[in-house]
């Protein structure tokens, strides 16, 4: 028999289960790896995001956890930088690299590299790795300098990293320690000797699958792609590796609407109730990016420019019972909340009460500001 839940349900789980409700005692990489990663294109945000779910934290944390190796730092989901645990990261990136997206006919046109030349690209930048960190120019000089791939300077010295995601997420290279405002990169196995590789995407996908609705189902099977990559994953391979979770996942109602989960929480999630917990997070947070902005549940439609804004940007938002009710932002001593007219009163005892836990996280005296918007 098929479960029937309600939204306010579904999203009191997932709120549950990632950590926000409630904040937990779990070390920083269990809980990038609770998240399926922690995108981190903006770091301040990435530390953020792992701090407000736990009950203690210290700004260092993060920045500990990537020098030690407990955490790697590279190119992921929807060629992205993010936060990856090392056991299980390359899980994630395997099923990047199945998209083989770099040998499309114009990612080829635009970059003059094929796939022959890609893997020369491959073996001149693991040796150029091997046992050395090295900044952008660096490994330019090392790449540019082999017969073949001179004309691909220009493209590696860009922020953006298209001609080097290729070889993130085939276990070739991840960001090393920060030179000042300077970035470097080395290989994962040797930032970590936890990293357990990169394995075949048929055998990385179960599990993968399985982590993401582990931790935001209930969902559906365009939720995951768009998780992982929109376009660099074919529906062939996406029904493929869905199909091979057999009854690991099955279907459920949510007011209506069909969606799946793992098999072995539903019974945690029929045993949920609605929550109204009030929760501010930062830009980019994963409770956002991992169904999507375009998610209706999460992000009402009529606002989610308020949430997705011009060239990629992520507002940090607030929370009410798991669905967006504002933004939020730093202006000086004060934390300006913008609440969505549309959402009732704001609850502002809660909302004062989530500034002073941002102000002790952040280790600054800020006021509390409301406005309806």
């Amino acid at each position: 028999m098929t479960l029937k839940v309600s939204w306010p349900q579904a999203l009191a789980w997932r709120l549950h289960r990632q950590l926000l409700d409630p904040v937990t005692r779990q070390s920083v990489p269990d809980v990038v790896r609770r998240l399926c990663g922690v995108q981190a294109q903006v770091a301040s945000s990435a530390d953020l995001a792992i701090r407000v779910r736990r009950a203690a934290s210290s700004p260092v944390d993060v920045g500990r956890a990537l020098s030690d190796g407990r955490l790697i730092k590279t190119w992921a989901m929807r060629g992205t930088l993010h936060l990856l645990t090392p056991e299980e990261g390359g899980t994630f990136l395997s099923l990047l690299a199945a998209g083989r997206s770099w040998e499309r006919p114009s990612w080829v046109r635009w970059f003059g590299l094929g796939p022959k030349e890609i893997e020369i690209l491959r073996a001149v930048v693991r040796e150029a790795l091997d046992g050395a960190v090295l900044g952008r120019e660096e490994l330019v000089a090392a790449v540019t300098s082999h017969p073949g791939l001179g004309h691909v300077g220009e493209a590696l010295r860009s922020g953006w990293g298209t001609v080097l995601k290729p070889l993130a997420w085939q276990g070739d290279l991840c960001f090393g320690p920060m030179r000042g405002s300077r970035v470097t990169f080395m290989r994962p196995d040797q930032a970590s000797a936890r990293w357990a590789g990169v394995p075949d995407p048929d055998d990385a996908a179960p599990a993968a699958i399985a982590a993401y609705f582990g931790a935001y189902g209930p969902a559906t099977v365009e939720n995951f792609r768009n998780f992982m990559a929109r376009g660099r994953i074919t529906v062939r391979q996406q029904r493929a590796w869905f199909s091979a979770l057999g009854k690991r996942l099955v279907q459920v109602q949510v007011d209506g609407d069909p969606a799946l989960m793992r098999a072995d929480d539903v019974d945690e999630l029929a045993a949920t109730r609605p929550s109204h917990e009030v929760r501010l997070l930062p830009g980019f947070d994963q409770y956002v990016m991992g169904p999507g902005t375009d998610d209706p549940h999460v992000v009402p439609p009529g606002r989610r420019s308020a949430v997705s804004k011009q060239s990629g940007w992520i507002a940090p938002v607030v929370l009410l019972g798991g669905q967006v009710r504002g933004t939020w932002e730093l202006d000086g001593g004060a934390a300006r909340i913008s609440w969505f007219r549309d959402a009732g009163s704001p609850p502002s005892d809660a909302l004062a009460a989530q500034v002073s836990r941002l102000s002790s996280i952040l280790d600054r005296q800020l006021d509390t500001q409301i406005q309806s918007v």
